[in-house]
């Protein structure tokens, strides 16, 4: 698992250290939050593999739960929970969430490595699998591969989905398609196009070039594809 990334949220500064020495020692870049605040800003900069998070986050802060929930509008990352906590009534409220997996301090370095190496192994194999979108193709509908598009155009009241063959139909918005597709793989460069990450060549404040097209880009949504890089 070497050179993931993991963000480690801990507002206790000599449990963040120690849980932050076992993961650099198994070659894992480490990202650090003291609370809720700074876990948003990183895991909203960084392509994250894995959020690790302490539900106790200190007095006048969400606790870890809530900030897993917010995690999750948002992101498919996976999160492993750290506690003090015995209590059932907290247990069954953060299992409620689907953690990759529910640790109990103090823990063995070999418990938290393995929660760990299973719970990016678990997220990659669900990656791997070909998730796809319903469109139209002249009379039919058919099972569009999220990796075979290109970008996304909105036109009207459809959007275009753009291929390296065709081009296929969809009557929705914008906003409504983003809520589909995997974060980490399509980002918003302007308010009517959509593109994949994977495909993009080249890119600049006002455009980017996807696939030898040139689509225009605006600087509100160009930012966040800079900071990303």
């Amino acid at each position: 698992m070497e050179g993931k990334k993991i963000l480690l949220v801990e507002d206790d500064f000599l449990n963040r250290r120690l849980s932050k020495k076992v993961l650099l020692e198994n070659e894992y870049l480490v990202f650090e939050a003291k609370n809720t605040k700074e876990a948003i800003e990183i895991i909203t900069k960084e392509n994250i593999d894995l959020v690790i998070l302490d539900i106790n986050l200190g007095e006048n802060e969400q606790d870890g739960i809530a900030l897993a929930q917010r995690i999750k509008e948002k992101h498919t990352v996976p999160f492993i929970y750290l506690t003090a906590y015995e209590n059932p009534d907290i247990i069954n409220k953060a299992v409620s969430t689907d953690p990759s997996s529910y640790l109990t301090k103090p823990f063995k370095k070999v418990e938290l490595i393995t929660s760990v190496e299973i719970a990016i192994r678990q997220s990659n194999h669900l990656s791997t699998q070909k998730a796809t979108i319903a469109v139209k193709h002249q009379d039919y509908t058919i099972e569009l591969q999220f990796d075979e598009i290109n970008y996304i155009e909105s036109d009207g009241n459809y959007l275009l989905f753009h291929t390296d063959c065709k081009v296929y139909k969809l009557r929705s918005t914008i906003k409504q398609i983003l809520e589909l597709l995997p974060i980490k793989n399509f980002i918003q460069v302007h308010r009517a196009y959509i593109i994949n990450k994977s495909k993009l060549e080249k890119f600049n404040p006002k455009s980017v070039v996807v696939k030898n097209v040139c689509i225009p880009a605006t600087k509100n949504y160009i930012d966040v594809l800079f900071s990303s890089q």
